[in-house]
């Protein structure tokens, strides 16, 4: 299992995106199982549910293997610890509380983020773009 940021799928689907490469070499390399939080996954979904096409997106991450984690009723001390601990944004802390409830790594293109779960020994590496 790999906890991804919305970030990394954001990047798949955006050919112009400068991380498009590399998000695109870890899916062809990375074959799932894939966890994503509710509210990253709905970051993910917000731009295409825009344009009508959230359905087919979740869909498609379905197919790749992701799914949504359900931490319980402890998770909102969960996420307040580790906010006041990382000082990270909610969303980033959705994500990071996710990794570490299933202790799983993460794979993010947002350094900082990253950062936090390296050092908490929860980093999954992206490959470089070719």
């Amino acid at each position: 299992m790999i906890v991804l940021d919305a970030g990394v799928i954001i990047a798949l689907l955006s050919p112009g995106d400068v991380h498009h490469e590399n998000a695109k070499n870890f899916f062809a390399v990375e074959r799932g199982p894939f966890s994503m939080h509710a509210l990253t996954a709905a970051e993910t979904l917000a731009g295409p549910a825009k344009r009508g096409q959230d359905a087919a997106l979740w869909s498609h991450l379905q197919n790749l293997g992701v799914q949504v984690t359900t931490i319980g009723p402890t998770e909102p001390l969960l996420l307040a610890r580790l906010r006041a601990e990382h000082g990270l944004k909610m969303p980033d802390t959705c994500v990071l509380a996710t990794a570490t409830h299933i202790g799983a790594p993460l794979a993010t293109l947002d350094d900082r983020l990253g950062g936090v779960a390296a050092t908490l020994g929860l980093r999954h590496p992206l490959p470089d773009a070719p």
